[in-house]
């Protein structure tokens, strides 16, 4: 089982390497998004303390949605996919390597990128540590929920806009707790208290790569 996920997972990487451009712009995407708004709403640093978290979090989530239309497509359409499906193994374990390697060329960075772009906001340096954990635990299950939305639109012309459409209100309970916890950190209220529901959210994360499965089933038919 792990050597199946640990195969796609280097595979995912190598070609990704090949299309560098993509894992630049996504994470140009979150620093510009991020740091136009010190620079639009003023030097007031009560109001940026405000507003840091979701700014970054919603800027993250939109980063990491850039790449999703292609966490298939490719697959699909040289005809990768359909040989995946077909194999012995089980295709959930082929999504979940997919999954874990969109994080890491998309997630990750945005994590390791975060506490600096935090700084612009005036943060603290506990706020700046809760909010590297937070996106570091959160962007997994933005890549899970997204792997579910491009199976379902896989295919589909203008599928890259329904995507969106299908993604976005599911993003919003990681939205709230990852937010939730840098915003209580920074009014003082301690950053932890909302880890236990996060964590609870997140035990789904392991389902997801088998309701994506089942979707590229369909599509595939």
């Amino acid at each position: 089982m792990f050597r199946i996920i640990a195969a796609v997972i280097g595979r995912d990487l190598k070609l990704a390497m090949r299309r560098q451009a993509d894992i630049v712009s996504a994470l140009f995407f979150f620093i510009i998004v991020v740091s136009l708004f010190p620079l639009g709403v003023g030097p007031e640093p009560d109001l940026l303390r405000k507003l840091a978290p979701g700014v970054l979090w919603v800027a993250a989530l939109l980063a990491t949605m850039l790449s999703l239309p292609r966490l298939f497509a490719d697959d699909h359409r040289d005809g990768t996919l359909e040989q995946l499906a077909l194999a012995p193994h089980p295709l959930g374990l082929v999504v979940t390597g997919k999954v874990i390697a969109h994080w890491l060329v998309s997630g990750l960075p945005l994590a390791l990128i975060a506490p600096v772009l935090g700084v612009q906001f005036d943060l603290s340096a506990d706020a700046l540590i809760v909010l590297t954990f937070a996106i570091l635990l959160g962007t997994p299950a933005l890549s899970g929920i997204g792997a579910i939305g491009a199976a379902l639109t896989l295919g589909l012309r203008g599928g890259g806009v329904l995507l969106s459409l299908l993604v976005l209100p599911l993003y919003i309970p990681v939205l709230i707790f990852g937010a939730g916890a840098v915003d209580a950190t920074v009014t003082g209220l301690g950053g932890r208290s909302s880890f236990p529901a996060r964590r609870h959210h997140f035990c789904l994360t392991r389902l997801r790569p088998w309701a994506s499965a089942a979707a590229l089933k369909i599509a595939l038919e």
